[in-house]
């Protein structure tokens, strides 16, 4: 296949479909006016601070700029000044200029923004209410007279001597702050406008225009000696450091090198080691594909024209990382042409007799898939077709790199390849706090993070890259009839579920009771987002490992896991993934990574993630099966996901040999688990509140 395919594949796009970009939506118009209020207010406040100290202080800063620009041989204001002073209409036609321009320009195009391209407003926006938050720290910090406020240094105020209407000298703006000559806001505002422009809009004669704007205004402000020329030097500057820092969590459009990679989804690029590759991806079981129906051959082929005609549901799918830089965040970059033999190979596993291979060599398969790195020179997926399984069943093997998405959104990109198609949002996308609740939660999240500590307890590896994978089915209707039984929940079951389990198949050194340190991620992936990227958060439990029975354990785990529900602790790790993840410098966060992520916090990582309760197709064949696949961290030598699908609990295994040689084994010793939960006496009554979620997720 070539890159037509893949284009016809993008132009199978509806015109006009948002390509699923959140911002594309406009904010609501009230939220926008108190953004622009809440400006307004501040400036009232720094405009008010009028004490003689403090005019003092401006007029000693003025005299200092002027000194340093006479020292520079910049001072040509008192020229400019000079020059306009006798020209009457002229001065009037600054004046105006000087009053009105600057405002009506910023506004116009922010309106224009807010009604016409709402994407490109949201950076403008935030582009334009950094800018004034410096400016105003600047005037509060360092109050400076404009030139024309001086005595003795020969400016004429050719503003307030002309008593022109919305200027200094009308009552109008009779509570403007004259003391903020540095930097010149006048300037800042007209280069914001040619910033803007130059990122949105490519006509020549738009920048002709905007320049011009620009220009003028450095000479209004300085021949009517508002402002020094240092003023509008510093003016540019703040716009510099503007842009610079929305820069840090957003890319201004129109931007040719590639989308960002967010801090969230590139902290798994700086974890990935060659002994922890970070794949993501399911095991589908596939019935009808053999020797006895549908060959894999042809069925491989069904599957590569469904991605195709799918690829505009896929972003990512046709995007690869641009060169790694130590300094340098990467960018996703279109992929002009797929390699399709080798993003949807086919691979047989019979045996050398040519016999099916079975189930073993099928987990073998996969064992060696997920511990074996994707190049990064190409877009991180594939979707292996695995023939020789079984007579009349095959498998597909979807692995994709963890920078792409996290598991919860592996299952939803899945989703679109599926027959039937379900609308937007099936998964039980949740509804983020509001601001005040949120950053309230952040608070005590990050406080109750900072008291959690290391893991007590390590679990042996064998510093390789060597994998186990393994499989259990479980039906969900009796994972959930255990949770009802013992007042709990469906994600406590399968968490004791596996802490039993594996205290079955390895033994602690010695009389020890060790704790499981675990990592559970939780879905906070919002209604509107995308299938991509990593909105989910990491909450760290710890479960016995320890002899004790079963009801025991179970009782442990439901109260220990309480710190699940509150939200505080997944807000904080959320809010450290996404926002002080983009704050830090490349290095900082790639060290910041490496450091957090593995045995020192957690040794295991087990995820519970929904999905329909349907059966469903995927090119023409039915799925009699879905195992997740994660990705183990550094050192921490197990990762377990759960997939709740059309009535059955499956959970996916991949472990290190030196803590568990038969994954299989791990899955039967869990069922086991869940058996002897079933066929236990309650010795107490459930909680009050005690419930489920429809789909068994932690969240």
């Amino acid at each position: 296949m070539t890159s037509a395919a893949v284009d016809s594949g993008r132009q199978a796009s509806p015109e006009g479909v948002d390509q699923g970009d959140p911002s594309a939506h406009r904010p609501p118009i009230w939220r926008e006016l108190i953004v622009f209020l809440a400006i307004f207010a501040v400036y009232s406040v720094v405009a008010s601070l009028d004490w003689d100290s403090r005019r003092a202080a401006a007029d000693r800063h003025g005299r200092q700029i002027y000194s340093l620009e006479r020292l520079l041989h910049l001072d040509i204001e008192p020229a400019l000044n000079n020059w306009l002073t006798p020209h009457h209409l002229l001065r009037i036609a600054f004046n105006y200029e000087y009053a009105a321009t600057y405002i009506l320009s910023a506004l116009a195009l922010l309106v224009w923004l807010y009604v016409r391209r709402p994407a490109t407003y949201r950076w403008a926006r935030n582009s334009f209410v950094v800018l004034n938050a410096l400016a105003l720290i600047c005037f509060g910090l360092y109050p400076a007279a404009p030139p024309r406020l001086l005595s003795n240094l020969g400016f004429v105020d050719t503003v307030r001597s002309g008593h022109t209407w919305g200027s200094w000298g009308s009552s109008l703006v009779g509570h403007a702050n004259q003391l903020a000559a540095m930097p010149s806001l006048h300037i800042a505002w007209a280069v914001w406008v040619t910033v803007v422009l130059a990122a949105i809009i490519g006509a020549h004669w738009v920048q002709v225009l905007s320049t011009f704007h620009v220009l003028l205004t450095a000479l209004v402000i300085l021949a009517t000696a508002n402002h020094y020329l240092l003023d509008a030097i510093g003016g540019c500057l703040l716009v510099w450091l503007a842009m610079v820092l929305v820069g840090v969590f957003q890319d201004r459009p129109g931007r040719s090198d590639g989308v960002r990679v967010p801090a969230a989804d590139s902290f798994f690029l700086h974890v990935e080691s060659p002994i922890a590759a970070q794949h993501v991806g399911g095991l589908v079981m596939l019935a009808g594909v053999g020797p006895a129906g549908t060959s894999p051959a042809e069925y491989r082929d069904g599957l590569r024209a469904v991605i195709q005609a799918n690829l505009w549901r896929l972003p990512r799918f046709r995007q690869r990382l641009s060169s790694l830089s130590r300094w340098r965040r990467p960018r996703w970059q279109p992929q002009p042409e797929l390699d399709w033999d080798w993003h949807v190979p086919l691979f047989d596993v019979s045996g050398p007799d040519g016999q099916p291979g079975g189930i073993e060599a099928l987990h073998r398969f996969v064992a060696e898939a997920e511990s074996t790195a994707l190049p990064r020179d190409r877009p991180m997926w594939r979707f292996m077709v695995v023939g020789g399984v079984e007579a009349e069943q095959s498998a597909a093997v979807l692995v994709m790199h963890h920078v792409v998405a996290d598991g919860i959104g592996t299952v939803a990109q899945a989703m679109n390849l599926l027959e039937p198609q379900l609308p937007d949002g099936p998964l039980g996308l949740t509804r983020r706090p509001g601001p005040l609740r949120a950053a309230l939660g952040v608070t005590v999240g990050l406080a109750q993070l900072a008291t959690d500590g290391g893991s007590r307890d390590r679990l042996p590896t064998g510093g390789t890259s060597a994998r186990r994978f393994g499989t259990v089915a479980l039906p969900l209707s009796t994972v959930r009839a255990v949770a009802r039984k013992h007042g709990t929940r469906v994600s406590d079951v399968l968490l004791s579920g596996v802490a039993g389990a594996l205290r079955r198949v390895w033994s602690a050194p010695g009389d020890s009771s060790p704790r499981l340190r675990v990592a559970v991620p939780l879905m906070v992936r919002e209604p509107g987002n995308s299938s991509e990227g990593n909105v989910t958060a990491a909450v760290m439990m710890d479960v016995p490992l320890g002899p004790m029975a079963e009801p025991e354990r179970l009782a442990d785990v439901a109260r220990r896991s309480r710190r699940l529900h509150t939200g505080t602790r997944a807000l904080a790790s959320r809010f450290v993934m996404r926002t002080l993840g983009q704050l830090l410098p490349q290095p900082l966060h790639a060290w910041f990574a490496r450091t957090v992520y593995g045995a020192r916090f957690f040794q295991a990582i087990v995820s519970n993630m929904p999905g329909p309760n349907q059966p469903f197709r995927m090119a023409g064949a039915p799925m009699a099966a879905v195992y997740p696949i994660l990705p183990l961290a550094p050192r921490a030598p197990l990762a377990i996901g759960a997939l709740g699908w059309d009535g059955m609990l499956y959970l996916g295994i991949s472990a290190d040999p030196a803590l568990v040689d038969d994954a299989d084994l791990l899955g039967e010793a869990v069922r086991a688990v869940v058996e002897d939960l079933s066929e236990a006496t309650v010795q107490r009554s459930a909680p009050p509140g005690a419930h489920l979620t429809s789909s068994g997720h932690t969240g």
